[in-house]
């Protein structure tokens, strides 16, 4: 039989922590919950985080550094800007179809979270603004983009899109289903920098 490691039952109490906190909301649950989900002594989880919140901050920092990674790996690609952003957004929607309870968690605790812990991270969140700004910036360099609008503004306009998304989903605003997750990459790239207004008509 196969020993578990430290890192094993570190990764179980995580695992149970994103089931609890999806299901129960952080605020209303209780170490001993994540403890019994896991399947685990209720010091153990004391053993590994040092408080609930300290599980939040993990659970965040993990997923979202995974998320800054994927940015800096699009960006460092000789794709276009718009492609780019594409990619970034597949990234996202497909973090969502395959793991939606971690970004249940993330998005309502943390990103949208007027607390403690949204305040705690906003320099994190940030990061992410500032590789996408970066990348509108390119493009606005490029005259791909229009160049009114400031590559910040855009880059949180494009984000916020992308988590409005998935709110929908996680509140069951939204249908979901795999055809609507390959619709929503496409409609987020073509709402934020195609704009919904139509071309005005030419003139012979």
């Amino acid at each position: 039989m196969a020993r578990t490691t430290a890192a094993d039952k570190r990764r179980i109490i995580l695992d149970a922590a994103v089931r609890v906190f999806a299901r129960q909301g952080f605020h209303s649950a209780r170490v001993s919950d994540i403890a019994d989900d896991a399947g685990v002594a209720y010091g153990l989880v004391y053993h590994y985080f040092g408080s609930k919140d300290e599980v939040l901050d993990t659970l965040f920092l993990d997923r979202w550094n995974l998320l800054l990674d994927a940015i800096r790996e699009v960006d460092d690609g000789d794709a276009a800007p718009r492609d780019k952003l594409f990619a970034i957004t597949s990234f996202i929607v497909d973090s969502y179809r395959h793991d939606p309870d971690v970004m249940k968690v993330i998005i309502v605790e943390v990103t949208r979270a007027a607390n403690s812990f949204g305040r705690k991270h906003l320099g994190k969140i940030q990061e992410a603004f500032d590789l996408i700004a970066a990348i509108v910036d390119d493009g606005q360099r490029a005259g791909t983009f229009r160049g009114e609008i400031t590559p910040q503004f855009a880059a949180m306009a494009f984000y916020g899109a992308i988590e409005q998304v998935l709110t929908g989903w996680i509140f069951d605003v939204l249908p979901r289903g795999e055809a609507e997750f390959e619709e929503a990459k496409a409609f987020v790239v073509e709402t934020i920098l195609g704009g919904l207004e139509a071309p005005a008509a030419t003139t012979i």
